[in-house]
């Protein structure tokens, strides 16, 4: 293990790791299901988000003004999302899902808040939206993409720090989100440790073949030879 602590972690994930080399890691092992869905995309194209999971869950609720139901959440302007908002840490990355990806589940105000707590990132199975000034903030946002439909006559957060489950993908609290241009994958924190490790030598390694490849050395041969490719 190269890191003591996350910022030293995050560090070297930043500066040297990519989605696709700890893909890779995690089907070796077995993990074949920890990418979210395709369609979850940066919301600039170089972005990259690399943090703790916090996990929020989110539920379609009409909004009414006669509630007469018997949970006291559904009652409050977009359910508990503000409480979650304010309870992110430093490192963290809201992740959010449970709804039907069908409006916008995180903008640019939340992107400030999130900023002043040292948030790492967003990262919402739906929309976000506030996209010009999401932008301008330079908030590491991955969405389905920009959309203004809001969230709040549509659903509310019902609770955060709890599982949550992503088009078969479990998020836990305190999983490592890792995501770029090719996607957002999710590493198991009892596993991380391993799997990161790995990660980093497979990349270290990947550079050794690209310069072997660019003197010359056949694609068949230095698969052979290093075993990467």
């Amino acid at each position: 293990m190269e890191w003591d602590n996350d910022a030293e972690l995050f560090n070297i994930v930043r500066t040297e790791l990519y989605t696709a080399v700890i893909g890779d890691i995690m089907d070796k092992m077995g993990l074949l299901h920890q990418f979210l869905p395709a369609a979850i995309q940066p919301l600039r194209r170089d972005m990259f988000v690399a943090g703790r999971a916090m996990p929020v869950l989110e539920a379609d609720v009409l909004e009414s003004t006669d509630y007469t139901g018997n949970n006291p959440v559904l009652k409050k302007s977009f359910g508990l999302m503000l409480e979650a908002l304010d309870d992110l840490k430093k490192d963290e990355v809201y992740i959010c899902g449970g709804a039907s990806p069908t409006y916008a589940l995180w903008g640019e105000l939340m992107s400030t808040r999130a900023i002043k707590l040292g948030a790492a990132g967003a990262v919402v199975d739906g929309y976000s939206r506030d996209t010009k000034g999401i932008l301008e903030l330079d908030f590491p946002t991955f969405s389905y993409g920009s959309y203004a439909q809001d969230q709040a006559p549509r659903g509310k957060v019902i609770d955060f720090r709890v599982p949550i489950e992503i088009r078969g993908v479990m998020v836990n609290p305190g999983d490592i989100v890792i995501g770029d241009i090719d996607g957002v994958c999710i590493v198991p924190q009892r596993q991380e440790v391993e799997i990161l490790t790995l990660a980093i030598e497979k990349a270290r390694g990947e550079k050794l073949v690209q310069i072997k490849i660019q003197e010359g050395m056949s694609a068949t041969e230095a698969f052979e030879k290093y075993g990467i490719m």
